[in-house]
């Protein structure tokens, strides 16, 4: 391809500087003329290139037909035909059309029209190869160029707008929660987020995916952060949830006799409500935990919607799966039924910190993004009594594998009973009871600050402790939970509670641990939100983190 200004012009203004030469008709020799010998070389000696012609109008270029061209004045421009709009195109049968520097495009025939084009087939499916590149890396940055994202303080060279004092960030809750340590991974915070910022990384852990809003509510219902959990049994139970065992409405020893049981935690009370549930259509599918395929003894969330899904997935796993943060019908909707999503029902199954999460949670009408249909789905809470749960790499791997020499593959069930870890193979030999003291380093830090052992907002509460071996502790703690277990009763061998002393004494020993690791106060009849400035003061957390490059 040539320039813009053509093979004929010496200083790109598209006019030639040579003097014109007469042809003896009268008419000066341009180049695309009608009558203007094309083959033959122009006054200065170049020769015209083939097919030359002028396919813009005369008012614009100035050009008319060669019986139209009269005396050359000199003093001024070449005057217009007498066609303003484009007469006289100055084109013959066999010129095409030509670029203003007098060449014809190379995928243009004589004729003006598009010759075939190849194009390269564009990729499906994929922005990027990613075989060998992470879907986050960038890609053919030259050599010495520094592309690091900037910190968010680049936001005070940008603008001098103060953030508002009553915003409360993502990356605040980062900070005072995640990257302390005391995160339970519970997913409150990202069932939350009514922009969906929220995610959890590979680590188990809640992180920022998209922009963050600042709309406060992940903090304000984290039960490590801004929910002040215990003002949350007295809005969910009254106020004889403070103090004791709480306040239920009737306490059992119960368990099922079916083959099942076998595998069960204790009694197999959850596992037979459940069944129950689904069953007698009170329920479409049951929120519990699985066993990794990947990894051994590693808890993910599974929504059971089968009595089959149900039995295979009994027993306990000590480590969280982000629960509430994966209550995204859309996810699990190939296994529910099809029906408008307002109309289904669920129950979940977790620890206190998830119950406490997801009753706060229905307690208001703020929408929640993707999780809203699945929060205000949750229609029965069954509680696990827990004093501490456990980061799964550090109990698997460096408690048991690495100091042990207990193989995450052999091992058949685990339990936490007694003060006590016990592990038992897959042919329920015991391989480990160890005071659960010693394993106090893979536990949650975020465990030490719970006071509540026995789950006081759920429907139901299940454990072993107050109960004798294969029977299950259960208390019935709302006009939901007896229903649920009136449709189970039936099924099941049971009596009283065997030893109420038992669940208060670990109630209350749990508390006192509670009481030392809070750095706030403990107070039932405090506001339910706490002020992230109240929580940094207290806990000594950096304000305004974006500040110091968070």
């Amino acid at each position: 391809m040539t320039d813009a200004s053509g093979p004929n012009d010496r200083d790109g203004s598209g006019e030639r500087d040579d003097d014109r030469s007469d042809d003896g008709t009268g008419a000066e020799s341009s180049p695309g003329v009608p009558g203007h010998d094309t083959s033959t070389p122009d006054s200065d000696g170049t020769p015209q290139a083939d097919g030359v012609g002028i396919d813009r109008p005369a008012s614009e270029s100035g050009i008319v037909p060669a019986d139209e061209v009269g005396p050359v004045d000199e003093s001024g421009p070449v005057p217009p035909g007498p066609d303003e709009t484009g007469g006289g195109q100055g084109t013959s049968e066999t010129e095409g059309p030509v670029t203003d520097g007098g060449v014809r495009p190379d995928n243009v025939d004589a004729d003006g029209r598009l010759t075939e084009l190849s194009f390269t087939e564009p990729r499906a499916g994929a922005s990027q190869d990613l075989d060998e590149t992470a879907p986050d890396e960038r890609v053919n940055v030259p050599e010495g160029v520094d592309l690091e994202t900037p910190s968010y303080a680049i936001r005070e060279e940008m603008n001098d707008i103060e953030t508002p004092d009553e915003k409360t960030w993502f990356m605040e809750l980062d900070e005072a929660v995640i990257d302390d340590g005391r995160c339970i991974q519970c997913g409150t915070c990202v069932a939350s987020c009514p922009s969906d910022s929220i995610g959890i990384g590979d680590d188990g852990l809640p992180e920022l995916v998209k922009m963050c809003t600042g709309c406060s509510l992940c903090w304000d219902f984290c039960p490590r952060g801004g929910l002040r959990y215990e003002r949350q049994w007295k809005i969910t139970g009254g106020d004889d949830n403070v103090s004791g065992a709480g306040d239920p409405i009737t306490e059992f020893s119960a368990r099922v006799t079916e083959e099942w049981r076998e595998n069960a935690q204790d009694g197999g009370l959850v596992t037979s409500v459940l069944i129950h549930l689904l069953e007698a259509g009170e329920i479409d599918g049951a929120l519990i935990a699985t066993e990794s395929d990947d990894e051994p003894w590693k808890a993910e969330s599974f929504l059971a919607t089968t009595r089959e899904e149900i039995v295979d997935n009994a027993g306990s796993i000590y480590n969280q799966t982000m629960a509430l943060g994966n209550l995204d019908l859309d996810r699990w909707a190939p296994k529910l039924p099809d029906k408008p999503p307002e109309e289904i029902s669920l129950a979940l199954v977790g620890t206190p910190c998830e119950i406490e999460g997801i009753r706060a949670l229905q307690d208001f009408d703020w929408e929640y993004g993707s999780q809203e249909a699945g929060v205000r789905a949750i229609e029965y809470t069954i509680a696990l009594m827990c004093t501490k749960n456990f980061n799964y790499e550090r109990l698997m791997g460096e408690q048991l594998q690495e100091k042990r020499g207990i193989d995450p593959e052999e091992i058949g069930k685990m339990d936490v009973l007694d003060g006590k870890m016990i592990v038992y193979d897959r042919d329920h030999e015991l391989l480990l009871e160890e005071d659960i003291e010693q394993f106090h380093g893979a536990a949650l830090k975020g465990c030490d600050e719970c006071a509540d052992f026995t789950g006081y907002c759920a429907d139901l509460t299940v454990g072993s402790v107050g109960s004798s071996d294969e029977y299950s502790s259960v208390i019935v703690r709302t006009e939901q939970g007896l229903r649920a277990w009136e449709a189970t009763e039936p099924d099941l061998e049971y009596h009283d509670l065997e030893d109420r002393g038992a669940v208060g004494g670990l109630q209350s020993w749990d508390k006192k641990k509670a009481f030392e690791s809070l750095e706030r106060p403990f107070d039932p009849d405090a506001p339910r939100f706490i002020d992230y400035t109240d929580h940094a003061e207290q806990y000594g957390t950096t304000l305004n983190p974006h500040e110091d490059a968070h």
